[in-house]
């Protein structure tokens, strides 16, 4: 469709910390090394370090690997050849590795440090993602074994550690990719067309952490539908019978104070209440204290005091976010890296695809089809852009191949995703379908969002994206957003009686660039331009026509595919290197913000 992709030259490579040359390097790539591997804090709704004396080892960087055959007894005491730089998939050119095995060991000595276990502290080894079912020993006992590649998981080792001396920490990983009907996203063993290379292995950071005998293992700060206030919800570890005393921060004043059970919420009213929006993405930070049998456990986190709902105006179902009519303008966003794959060479990088989201004008980046580190979200929170989530999606094609374990499975799955991301501030709704991929009945669409509503009432669901299309064509009737998928569209559904309208997907403009595209991926040429002018003329048109008619029509949302090129896609609006941004910012920008006044948003 569209004129035939140009011939294209030999991509920007550099070498890599391990001396493999990358497929394709990023402005990043050569900046990863052993002693720097994603160094920052993983997760910034729950940090226990303080600036001056922080308390948390990261254990990014290398570990011993070897590949198996899944018959293999774990190598304790045994020094494995393979070496792998943690956290980067065993597939990327970042780990070294740089090839798959569906399974596989990782190994690491450490030592503690003597203050971790003072004063009746426990040892906790946290990991924020394996891909996909990882067993975990230490000095050669089972301490874990964590199914899902998409959540992150904690184990305290206290119980495992030798009083003194080298501590040996063993990872097990099972990491089927076409085999079972799981949570796989987009990755597959042959990548071609809109699926790509697999992501398998540690893929997300690895730390260890000091607490108390009880402990916080997750606080949620939900704002009340008055706007004026969190309700607070606390996971603890350990005994029950604990005090949580929580103080709120604007800036460096205090916004308010609760306390109470650390088994019930807290009421915790703010004074002078500002709300986040992608306008002004203003966040409250928090101190909160647990306390039992005189030991405390202090930790800060952070949240913005907003709503989202659904809203008659002038007769027609809309978003309001804070109350106020909302046009949601979105990029599709997959999260993939030539690098990395799944993970962001840097926080660095991480960021880029947010920030530049926002300077090309849009406010919404739809997350699709994976779940991204809480760096992401924490950077999507603080930039201020709402996000649609994706859950990822089972193998397409197989819907009537599925059995009610699988089922069982993907239901388990959405419900670990959505308590682990439901504190995220921009996360404004969630999508547990794309197109009916891993659909097994229309029904399904509605079982599956009432099934997140009952887990998050605070946010809204589209119970399937894209119900014009396309592995199981058909509209649930159910969620609160009616969606429809049109390349290049834009598509123009309707409101209906319940429901806001956006469209799910469209755009998908192709322009490859000489240089800067992934090589040895047949290029999917769908929507090809000539040259950059064209590109750059088409997405004005594109979007001209959610001006056009898309607003008045009472849509309160759409989403372009798609932010970057990813492997043989060359539909976004950077290369897939992150070096080249193949449209002009700043028509791009004026278009979109005219979209989002004309739609509503204050």
């Amino acid at each position: 469709m569209g004129s035939a992709p140009m011939a294209m030259a030999a991509p920007d490579q550099a070498a890599t910390w391990s001396g493999k040359v990358a497929p394709l390097a990023t402005p990043w790539t050569a900046k990863v090394s052993p002693a720097n591997a994603l160094p920052d804090y993983p997760r910034p709704q729950l940090a226990r370090p303080s600036l001056a004396h922080p308390q948390w080892m990261n254990l990014n960087g290398l570990w011993q690997f070897a590949p198996d055959d899944g018959k293999g007894a774990p190598p304790f005491g045994k020094t494995l050849a393979g070496r792998v730089l943690v956290p980067y998939p065993i597939e990327s050119v970042l780990s070294g590795v740089q090839q798959h095995a569906d399974f596989m060991f990782y190994r690491r000595l450490v030592d503690i440090p003597p203050a971790f276990t003072a004063h009746g502290q426990h040892v906790w080894l946290n990991f924020g993602a394996v891909d996909r079912e990882a067993t975990v020993y230490v000095n050669g006992k089972e301490v874990a074994r964590h199914v899902g590649g998409y959540t992150s998981f904690s184990v305290d080792i206290t119980p495992y550690l030798h009083l003194r001396g080298t501590q040996e920490i063993v990872v097990a990983v099972h990491a089927p990719v076409d085999s079972l009907n799981v949570m796989v996203g987009k990755q597959r063993l042959k990548p071609g067309g809109i699926f790509y290379t697999a992501a398998s292995g540690i893929w997300q950071s690895v730390w260890l952490e000091p607490a108390p005998a009880t402990s916080l293992a997750q606080l949620v700060f939900t704002p009340t539908q008055s706007l004026d206030a969190f309700t607070v919800t606390a996971k603890v570890h350990g005994s029950e019978g604990a005090t949580l005393r929580v103080t709120a921060y604007a800036g460096d004043k205090v916004a308010g104070e609760a306390d109470g059970p650390s088994d019930r919420p807290l009421h915790l009213a703010i004074a002078r209440p500002h709300l986040w929006s992608p306008s002004d993405p203003f966040l409250y930070t928090f101190k909160a204290t647990l306390t039992r049998d005189g030991q405390s456990d202090a930790v800060t986190s952070y949240a913005g005091l907003r709503s989202i709902a659904i809203k008659p105006e002038d007769g027609r179902n809309r978003i309001v976010l804070n109350g106020k009519p909302t046009f949601l303008l979105a990029t599709l966003d997959q999260g993939y890296w030539p690098d990395g794959i799944y993970t962001a060479p840097t926080d660095e990088a991480l960021k880029f695809d947010i920030q530049k989201t926002r300077d090309l004008g849009f406010n919404t980046i739809r997350k699709h089809i994976k779940v991204e580190p809480a760096r992401w979200y924490y950077w999507a929170d603080r930039l201020g852009v709402m996000v649609w989530q994706d859950m990822p999606a089972l193998p397409t094609d197989r819907n009537d191949k599925l059995s009610e374990a699988d089922k069982d499975n993907f239901r388990t799955q959405v419900s670990a995703v959505v308590d682990q991301l439901k504190g995220t501030t921009a996360i404004v709704g969630w999508i547990p379908f794309n197109e009916g991929w891993g659909q097994w009945s229309i029904p399904a669409a509605a079982e599956l969002a009432a099934q997140i509503k009952q887990l998050d009432p605070s946010r809204l669901v589209d119970a399937r994206s894209g119900a014009n299309c396309c592995d199981m064509k058909g509209d649930p009737h159910a969620g609160d957003v009616y969606d429809v998928h049109d390349y290049q569209g834009p598509g123009l559904p309707s409101p209906d009686a319940t429901r806001a309208a956006i469209d799910g997907e469209h755009g998908g403009l192709t322009l490859g660039i000489p240089g800067h595209v992934w090589p040895g991926t047949p290029i999917n040429p769908y929507g090809a331009v000539k040259d950059r002018s064209a590109l750059v003329a088409g997405y004005v048109a594109n979007t001209q026509v959610l001006l056009d008619k898309g607003v008045p029509k009472g849509m309160s949302g759409s989403v372009y595919t798609q932010i970057t090129d990813v492997e043989g896609e060359h539909n976004g609006l950077f290369t897939y290197d992150r070096k080249i941004e193949k449209v002009d910012e700043a028509k791009v920008r004026a278009i979109n913000q005219a979209v989002i006044r004309a739609g509503g948003m204050p």
